[in-house]
């Protein structure tokens, strides 16, 4: 049996006990890629490593989303 890890989304606690990568994340909750700067664990993440980096228990990442407009 896997072991649940917490993880820290904007402030917010959730738990999972898949292996999942910071894309995977970007995808679930529907964020658009190309208008967020992401955040992992208080260094801001490069596009290119997000299917690199997997979530581990109490990992603190935010995801800022660009929004534009005049």
């Amino acid at each position: 049996m896997r072991k649940a890890k917490t993880f820290f989304l904007n402030g917010e606690e959730y738990r999972t006990i898949n292996v999942i990568t910071l894309l995977d994340l970007i995808y679930y909750f529907n964020y658009n890629s190309s208008l967020l700067v992401l955040e992992y664990n208080n260094f801001i993440c490069n596009k290119e490593n997000w299917d690199k980096i997997y979530i581990a228990d109490k990992d603190k990442i935010e995801i800022i989303t660009i929004v534009g407009g005049g």
